[in-house]
């Protein structure tokens, strides 16, 4: 089983007048990289919210955003009087305004620019509790969020899948036309060079000994051979095969994206060996299927 690492997923719940929402997205990478967006006051909950998704998701891209709306009474913030009453004192204590009573009689104060001052707000009390709550929460949702996403993947995994497995049977094909047509090749030379071979000797009226033509022959063979890169490609096909059809989950996507490497070498070698038109059209055809198979792969987990 293969899974595209293309995913959405989503999960939200209401709680004691708190309503939680998360969303995960990932996009294809290399490796596992993760940006975790979470409102101000839960900054700290990055840390366990990363471990879910590195427990769930092994490659990729991925972005996770948590939105919290507490509409709660409990989620106001705490006035401290101390720091409110102090800031009033010392704008009374201004020069101006000691220097004449009237004007300070009739000074009137701003509340909402009062409360904007440094310490005058701070947390609820039971901010720890509250946080701890949170982390449990997002927490699960992050797991179910996580297991729709993965839903996803499996899912798009099946149009892969079946992608990959039509090029696969398309390059197999070529490659049994081409070693089909391999024997002949040599053998078509040598019928070539032994006319031609006839016919300039009859007009010189001279002889060559046959083991002039027998090794002419065997270089050419030596240099045109493509046995090995054929039984080469077919063997990584057989392994590309068995990948797609394991039955656990272990991530092969780096595995497929170094194979077709490998088929692709193999297939760049065979074009620059054999001198045929058929088996050069064969392995055009060959590279595409692998080139296809390249892009693909790099969606896959």
């Amino acid at each position: 089983m293969i899974r595209s690492m293309t995913g959405f997923g989503d999960a939200s719940a209401q709680i004691d007048g708190v309503h939680y929402h998360v969303e995960v997205r990932s996009l294809n990478n290399k490796s596992f990289t993760a940006t975790i967006s979470l409102p101000e006051h839960q900054q700290a909950l990055e840390a366990p919210i990363d471990a879910v998704l590195r427990r769930t998701l092994n490659r990729g891209t991925i972005t996770f955003t948590a939105a919290v709306a507490d509409t709660s009474a409990s989620a106001a913030m705490e006035v401290n009087h101390e720091a409110l009453s102090r800031y009033i004192e010392q704008v009374l204590a201004a020069p101006a305004m000691s220097a004449n009573a009237a004007s300070r009689e009739r000074v009137s104060i701003d509340a909402a620019n009062l409360l904007s001052l440094p310490g005058v707000l701070r947390p609820p009390s039971d901010e720890s509790d509250r946080l701890k709550k949170a982390v449990t929460v997002l927490e699960d949702l992050a797991g179910k969020a996580c297991e729709k996403l993965v839903a996803m993947r499996e899912r798009e995994g099946e149009a892969l899948l079946v992608d990959l497995l039509g090029e696969r049977d398309a390059i197999v094909e070529r490659l049994g036309e081409i070693r089909e047509k391999a024997p002949a090749v040599v053998l078509a030379y040598e019928t070539r060079l032994r006319e031609r071979i006839d016919a300039l000797l009859t007009e010189a009226g001279v002889a060559l000994q046959p083991v002039d033509v027998i090794r002419e022959i065997a270089s050419y063979a030596e240099r045109t051979d493509i046995a090995e890169e054929i039984s080469r490609l077919g063997g990584h096909m057989e392994q590309f095969a068995q990948l797609l059809s394991a039955k656990d989950l272990k991530p092969i996507g780096r595995t497929l994206d170094f194979l077709a490497q490998e088929m692709l070498r193999e297939a760049n070698t065979i074009a620059s060996k054999s001198p045929d038109s058929e088996i050069s059209k064969r392995t055009v055809e060959i590279k595409g299927s692998i080139d296809r198979i390249k892009e693909q792969v790099q969606n896959v987990e």
